[in-house]
């Protein structure tokens, strides 16, 4: 099992602050809408260094997809920000009329998306935004592991060319990913080769996947860990000739079973390449309030359920 660095802990949420900022410095056409929270969308720099292209339409979220759908007709590039429920289920007609259906360059970038909220509760960890977006014809779903790919997403997304969802989160989470490594839309991260069972994770729960890989590595059993940033478009080769190897698959996020990675995959295998896939996800219920640990746990989010699933997954194999 290959060993990953801990680089240091830091919160996705300020990957796409320092990457919004780095785009402020290049793209002359990219521009900010907040509706009011800027603190927690780290938006600072941005608004400070950019203030004639930062625009705060306040606790209006449905208006302020409308003036960003506006802006792209005289070829800005606008990046909306606010948490990830308000960025989806909120504004969804407006997304949808506005942003998809006219097919607008707008980039929505959402925060505090998960169970990894927190303390806020059920009515703000949404955990079915990845579903609401990727049904959307032309929207393009990311949702970045750790800092520096959140930064780098967030930089990548200004050079597509149509709407995109970007998923984020709150807590500090380590950094593992190098900040050099190329962000290229659409395309998987093999993070160890494995011949046993393909694990086939997104976002917090990519590092979940490198835990449980060593776990298995210490049971003899052999992970193929892959990381899937962009879930929309799906990196279909990656995924096939991983699990036609493995001949097993298990998915992980934080979100709902439905509608999320998992069920993009299961689509995909039943069509081209049907094995035995187990799925970690929340399965069809609202969170609750808790510190993240908490809630990964109770929700079972973590390594030790990543693990538990892979030898399920390989047990139905050689059943």
């Amino acid at each position: 099992m290959k060993k990953y660095e801990i680089l240091g802990n830091k919160d996705t949420r300020s990957g796409f602050g320092e990457g919004l900022n780095e785009l402020g410095k290049i793209n002359p056409n990219v521009v900010a809408l907040c509706a009011d929270l800027i603190g927690s969308l780290k938006m600072d720099d941005f608004k400070k260094n950019f203030p004639e292209r930062f625009f705060q339409t306040g606790i209006a979220e449905a208006n302020m997809i409308g003036i960003a759908a506006g802006l792209t007709i005289g070829g800005k590039i606008p990046f909306t920000g606010t948490f990830a429920n308000f960025s989806t289920g909120r504004v969804y007609d407006q997304i949808r009329q506005s942003v998809a259906y006219s097919e607008k360059n707008v980039k929505i970038c959402a925060s505090h998306a998960g169970l990894t909220l927190g303390e806020d509760g059920a009515t703000h960890q949404i955990l079915e935004d990845i579903g609401l977006m990727k049904m959307l014809p032309g929207m393009t779903v990311i949702n970045p592991c750790d800092f520096n790919q959140t930064k780098a997403a967030t930089i990548a997304i200004a050079q597509h060319n149509g709407p995109v969802y970007l998923r984020f989160g709150r807590p500090k989470v380590p950094v593992f990913i190098s900040e050099n490594t190329e962000f290229v839309i659409g395309k998987a991260l093999l993070l160890n080769p494995g011949t046993d069972v393909s694990i086939i994770a997104t976002g917090h729960l990519v590092w979940e996947a490198i835990k449980a890989g060593t776990i298995l590595a210490e049971k003899g059993i052999s992970a193929e860990i892959i990381n899937i940033h962009t879930i929309k478009p799906l990196d279909e080769e990656a995924i096939l000739m991983s699990t036609k190897k493995t001949n097993c698959v298990v998915t992980a996020e934080e979100h709902q079973k439905n509608g999320g990675l998992g069920d993009s995959i299961a689509q995909l295998l039943s069509e081209k390449f049907p094995v035995p896939h187990e799925f970690v996800a929340v399965n069809d219920c609202f969170g609750e309030s808790g510190t993240p640990e908490q809630l990964m746990q109770k929700y079972g989010l973590t390594s030790e359920a990543i693990v538990s699933a892979a030898e399920k997954a390989i047990k139905r194999k050689n059943s």
